[in-house]
């Protein structure tokens, strides 16, 4: 959704965005209709309603810059964002220098997006291959090139090294098949859909990082975590080892404790009635929920927590 369609729906419905927080109701910021972040978050919006008297609207999105411009204008209770994002909304770097520090917190931590690094032509084996090369690290603001900065960063290049083309994966797979582009990196899901899809996967490879630049990474970086995309995602002959950020739900701060008490208690004590309207409910832990520590935690989901006795920072 465009900014100018995101803006339209505010204006329709400001009268019941204004009432969401004493009526109970919570409005949830997801992502793209043909994405995971929307196609999940009406699953969770139908398992809280089911379970709970908290009520949730999905509305969609362009991307977690629109999301925060929700949650920090007051026309969302509830967003998605990834880690990274969300980390420098709050700290005020990267792309949030310029902008005032927001108001919201943690709700959970929900399921790992990994960074993944994929090329067609087999003699680029490692990060340092790509010096000299003509890499897609995603647009301008997009979470991807930083993802791709900092990956670059600690094994000594940056993006002087490379020629950066700064487009979306969906964009460039097929200039990867036909050789007008070395490499790309895509922080997202794995399996990627325009690689399954292709008439052959198989020209399709990707770079694994190393231990020793990985720890490094995570030294600098927090808001990152080890990953593993598993041979079999893609039918490789190895796994390949990568960093990853995590999709978070975050709220505003002053919505209603009990709703995100709700929220978040729905969700976790259904877990398998979750997973069964989409894969990633399968991936829900609330243990991994409550790893977040670059941002505090809503207090309604520190109450959850709490009664779980699950450890939270």
């Amino acid at each position: 959704m465009k900014k100018t369609t995101l803006i339209l729906m505010s204006v329709t419905m400001t009268a019941f965005f204004a009432s969401s927080a004493s009526a109970g109701n919570l409005v949830l910021m997801t992502g793209e209709e043909t994405g995971t972040y929307y196609e999940f978050g009406d699953v969770l919006a139908r398992q809280i309603g089911a379970a709970s008297d908290t009520s949730v609207t999905v509305a969609a999105s362009g991307d977690p810059l629109e999301n925060l411009e929700a949650i920090a204008d007051g026309t969302a209770d509830l967003a998605f964002v990834p880690s990274d994002i969300m980390t420098y909304a709050y700290e005020g770097s990267v792309l949030f220098e310029d902008k005032a520090p927001q108001d919201f917190s943690v709700v959970a931590s929900l399921y790992m997006e990994p960074v993944q690094i994929v090329t067609c032509k087999p003699d680029i084996k490692s990060i340092q291959d790509l010096n000299g090369k003509k890499v897609s690290i995603g647009t301008l603001q997009s979470s991807v090139r930083f993802n791709a900065i900092d990956i670059l960063d600690v094994y000594g290049l940056s993006e002087e090294h490379i020629t950066p083309v700064y487009e979306s994966f969906s964009d460039c797979a097929d200039r990867l098949r036909d050789s007008s582009l070395d490499a790309a990196f895509v922080t997202a899901d794995a399996p990627l859909s325009e690689i399954t899809v292709s008439g052959a996967p198989e020209d399709f490879h990707f770079i694994s990082l190393d231990d020793d630049h990985i720890e490094a990474l995570l030294e600098v970086y927090p808001y990152y975590s080890r990953n593993v995309i598993e041979a079999d995602v893609y039918g490789l002959e190895t796994d390949v080892n990568t960093i990853a950020v995590s999709a978070v739900i975050i709220a505003r701060d002053d919505a209603p404790e009990d709703d995100i008490y709700n929220f978040i208690s729905s969700v976790f004590e259904n877990t398998d009635v979750l997973t069964d309207g989409h894969a990633k409910g399968a991936m829900l832990d609330p243990e991994f929920a409550a790893s977040v520590f670059t941002v505090p935690y809503h207090t309604g989901a520190a109450k959850y927590f709490e009664e779980k006795d699950i450890p939270f920072f």
